[in-house]
């Protein structure tokens, strides 16, 4: 397993954080998830035979948020 910590900017509130946690969790291959409002970031724990930061950082950018 490997976890990962990438800014998420775009977020403003509760609704966003469930957007962004709900397009992560989607990934096939995450196992955990952590997304910060305040700190505007998410930290993720995923199986890296089945998915990569890459894919992550897109399925965040499909549900309409700008990663760093």
């Amino acid at each position: 397993m490997t976890t990962a910590t990438f800014a998420v900017k775009g977020m403003t509130c509760g609704g966003c954080v469930n957007s962004v946690t709900k397009a992560l969790k989607n990934v096939v291959g995450v196992t955990d998830t952590n997304v910060d409002l305040a700190g505007a970031k998410a930290t993720v724990t995923f199986d890296e035979n089945q998915t990569n930061l890459s894919a992550l950082k897109e399925a965040v950018e499909d549900a309409g948020y700008d990663v760093d």
